[in-house]
């Protein structure tokens, strides 16, 4: 008989939606990977196992399968691939990256019986959009696991806080799990005794309002606490500007800004998954609005092997204003966005993973001497970027005819 904490039985009836989180040690991926691997023996299974980013398979839940299946004692049922998992009765487990995979493969999914997000905390809007209503088969479900962090994570407030219809929402932690080890009990100590604020996202699964060390923790607290982040809709009157941060296309991002007066409005944001340049300037250009300037930054001259041509032109040859920002030192652009932010309003329900990623944007931190180093380079930081750009330019941006300024308070919003 296979043994699962009482907490993770749930996993054997049907549901559209079975969430798990929690802390550190609860055996939420453990059990999830010997409950799928049950269920495809079975019977025959489509199942996808996906996270937000995975550019390759040892990012993948591949290797903890593989361990479960010797555990469970189904080698001989199930033939582990080099990408793939297989079944003698038709089961498969495949992996993917949803920001990888790109809205157009994400619909190829549709067939899936069960999808199985892994660490989901970093799912975006974008890509539950596309995904959710992609698993449509009869009876598929959608199966998500993660450790929360932010208050305002996009996995967090859209399962947990606002669940839909037909989930099935359990926290579960380390005191859940009768085969918590006593290694993972002396680490959870030490971190109690350590860190003690830390130790209550870590091990308790409790959120906060920014991860240790965020550089802009005190301006999207203040921003969120003067309500300068809620509804800041389109002004016609405005011109929109957008602000870019270049790299391969899925690591695109583009902010939408008006200016009036000293007031920066952040209205619309593409957070990535675009496959080429075009992708992103035909998102723009859906949106009907009165253009002003692309913004790029300064390797947006660069030539690119693939075309000869660089960013800034091919943008201009589809039509678009464009201004190269001048190269300028990382912490001296930091410097200038926390000032700039003070003056910035933002939509919540269009920029929401922008500020995921100002919150989760940090520096190096040495665990043993606490000294605090560069900034981390990871996927907060091309947000990040977009907003040192913007505290560049911000005064440059500009508008054909005079604006009325939109009453915010009238709104529900200080």
């Amino acid at each position: 008989m296979i043994e699962f904490p009482s907490k993770l039985r749930f996993l054997f009836q049907p549901a559209r939606y079975k969430i798990l989180h929690g802390g550190r040690g609860g055996a939420k991926s453990w059990g999830i990977a010997r409950a799928l691997l049950v269920q495809g023996a079975a019977k025959p299974l489509r199942i996808l196992c996906a996270r937000e980013t995975q550019t390759s398979i040892d990012q993948s839940v591949h290797q903890l399968l593989t361990d479960q299946i010797e555990a469970l004692g189904l080698s001989s049922f199930y033939e582990v691939k080099e990408k793939e998992i297989v079944g003698r009765n038709g089961t498969g487990f495949s992996f993917a990256g949803l920001r990888q995979q790109g809205i157009a493969n994400i619909k190829s999914f549709e067939g899936t019986d069960i999808v199985w997000c892994e660490e989901a905390e970093t799912i975006t809007k974008r890509s539950w959009d596309v995904l959710e209503p992609t698993i449509r088969k009869p009876g598929s479900e959608i199966w998500i696991s993660f450790n929360p962090e932010l208050d305002t994570g996009e996995t967090y407030q859209r399962f947990v806080v606002n669940p839909p219809s037909g989930a099935v929402v359990v926290q579960i932690n380390y005191y859940d799990n009768p085969w918590f080890p006593p290694e993972l009990e002396r680490l959870r100590l030490d971190t109690k005794k350590r860190d003690p604020e830390g130790y209550e996202t870590i091990w308790e699964g409790k959120t906060r309002s920014a991860v240790e060390g965020a550089i802009y923790a005190k301006q999207v607290e203040a921003m969120v606490r003067e309500g300068r982040y809620g509804n800041v809709p389109h002004d016609p009157l405005l011109k929109v500007h957008t602000v870019w941060d270049l790299g391969n296309a899925n690591n695109m991002r583009v902010l939408l800004v008006q200016r009036a007066a000293s007031e920066i409005r952040i209205i619309d944001h593409i957070p990535g998954g675009g496959i080429q340049l075009a992708d992103y300037v035909a998102e723009l250009e859906a949106k009907k609005f009165r253009y002003g300037t692309d913004y790029i930054p300064h390797d947006g001259r660069a030539k690119q092997s693939h075309s000869g041509k660089s960013t800034e032109e091919m943008l201009k040859a589809m039509g678009r204003t464009v201004y190269v920002i001048p190269v300028a030192e990382v912490e001296e652009g930091i410097r200038a966005a926390a000032m700039l932010l003070p003056r910035v309003w933002v939509d919540k329900g269009r920029c929401s993973e922008w500020m995921d990623s100002m919150k989760r944007y940090k520096r190096h931190i040495n665990k043993s001497t606490g000294a605090v180093g560069s900034p981390v380079h990871d996927d907060a930081s091309h947000d990040a970027d977009t907003t040192r750009y913007l505290a560049a330019i911000a005064d440059r941006m500009s508008n054909d005819t005079t604006s009325r300024k939109i009453e915010y308070k009238s709104l529900g919003y200080r």
